[in-house]
């Protein structure tokens, strides 16, 4: 069985100091959406990279939950830049991001219904006709909950995955910063949802915020600050729960520390899967006790 693994997200800034440190990276995950237009020295040069270091292709504007048909014309780019990488796996985001020829500029929650079920499993069934692999899915944060909604944010992802046949992509901080931001147990989501089926895992940070009119503070993923302590706490839960090895990356968009702090929360990201994983036998037998009961 392959081992527990922890990665960073690549980004310019870090370049020097990740290729120094890669005997402490255990793969790195890619912004795809940086490189599906780029030229051929750019995709040699990520083509190089995954041949020395597990790569992952992150997708953020596909808008694979929107109830638009996905574009063609994207997917054929996805396509040509994963097959010429040849990365480990890939992924993107259950959202969506434009409507009516509109683009919203961000990720959106898709009101969660069975409509946009259909929807999503409709277009993550023509991306992986078009790439040739399926993505894994990711969870989003979302400040406002999504109108119209039938469906409870786990039923929706079970649903999706069940669908489509998707991986899930489970993303800590975002499981986090909605149980705060709307008051539900993230425990009870990760026993909703099909663990058997997370092929990577997201970390990140965030901060508080105030709403405008001052009622109410948020939490805010926004990729700028530390992991916050819970999120380690739910990536123990998730190492004590599921069976399969996890591959966790580390998110960080700006505002970067020096590169031994980040290292620091990876060997940190280490520590809450060995804790997990040491627990493991105990949760799932008194799992078993509840579900016989």
């Amino acid at each position: 069985m392959r081992n527990d693994r922890v990665g960073l997200g690549w980004r310019p800034e870090l370049a020097a100091g990740i290729f120094e440190a890669l005997d402490r990276i255990d793969v790195l995950e890619v912004i795809a959406d940086d490189h599906v237009e780029a030229g051929r020295r750019d995709r040699e040069a990520l083509k190089h990279l995954a041949r020395r270091v597990p790569v992952h292709l992150h997708g953020i504007g596909l808008g694979l939950a929107g109830a638009e048909e996905v574009s063609t014309k994207r997917l054929d780019l996805f396509a040509r830049l994963i097959n010429g990488v040849e990365p480990e796996a890939w992924s993107e985001h259950l959202a969506f991001v434009r409507a009516g020829g509109v683009e919203i500029g961000h990720l959106a929650a898709a009101p969660r219904t069975a409509a946009s079920v259909a929807g999503a499993a409709r277009n993550l069934r023509k991306a992986a006709g078009i790439v040739g692999t399926m993505p894994m899915m990711e969870n989003i944060a979302t400040l406002v909950e999504p109108p119209c909604s039938t469906l409870g944010e786990a039923a929706w992802i079970v649903d999706i995955d069940a669908a489509s046949g998707c991986g899930l992509l489970l993303d800590l901080h975002n499981l986090y910063a909605n149980a705060t931001n709307f008051g539900f147990d993230p425990l009870q989501f990760l026993a909703e949802i099909p663990l058997a089926r997370v092929g990577c895992i997201h970390i990140a940070g965030g901060r508080w915020v105030d709403a405008p009119d001052g009622s109410r503070r948020y939490w805010l993923d926004d990729h700028l600050h530390d992991v916050a302590d819970p999120v380690y706490d739910l990536l123990s839960e998730v190492a004590a729960r599921a069976l399969q090895p996890l591959t966790v990356i580390l998110e960080r968009d700006g505002a970067y520390p020096p590169l031994p702090a980040m290292l620091a929360e990876l060997d940190r990201a280490r520590a809450a899967l060995a804790a997990g994983r040491r627990r493991r036998g105990t949760v799932l037998g008194a799992a078993a006790v509840t579900h016989a009961g």
